[in-house]
């Protein structure tokens, strides 16, 4: 998953030690500034992979400070398998945190998050995908429920021309 095309620069990954946010992806003028991930919680894994998923998704849209999610024709079908799943909002979230919980842009970075995990060959990775489904955690989706979505992520790469081709040695 992640041999990707790019041109971008390099952007530092920051740690830290907030227990109010997981994580955050941070730009200025449409451009990244940093990706910055708490330490202080359980989920660091799921967290970074998250943030990585809404730089990506920044860095794919046609237009600076636009997102692919909300609109990119690339993610038309992505659009499409997200909507069929049941929200995974908290019961107990208010309607602004739901609304920001089921955006597009929130719906990716979590499917790009747990499409890495789950088709990691790191066995740490997957372990972690497992533990947290099993604890029912609202940030991924039940395995059976998400497959569909993981093949859409997968097939978004593949229309963007994003995937680096393997070269065979004869």
């Amino acid at each position: 998953m992640h041999d990707l095309r790019s041109d971008l620069g390099l952007v530092p990954v920051r740690p830290t030690a907030t227990t109010r946010q997981a994580g955050c992806y941070r730009m200025r003028e449409g451009d990244p500034i940093d990706l910055r991930v708490s330490r202080r919680h359980d989920r660091v894994p799921l967290s970074f992979l998250h943030e990585l998923g809404h730089l990506i998704d920044h860095q794919v849209a046609p237009e600076p400070r636009r997102f692919a999610s909300t609109g990119h024709p690339a993610l038309k079908e992505w659009r499409a398998a997200a909507r069929r799943l049941e929200s995974r909002a908290p019961m107990r979230a208010g309607r602004s945190h739901r609304r920001y919980f089921d955006s597009r842009r929130e719906l990716w970075a979590r499917s790009y998050a747990q499409t890495v995990l789950l088709r990691s060959s790191d066995s740490s990775l997957r372990a972690h995908l497992t533990a947290l489904q099993r604890a029912d955690d609202p940030f991924v989706w039940p395995e059976r429920e998400f497959e569909p979505l993981a093949c859409e992520v997968e097939a978004v790469f593949a229309r963007l021309d994003l995937l680096k081709s393997l070269r065979l040695a004869a």
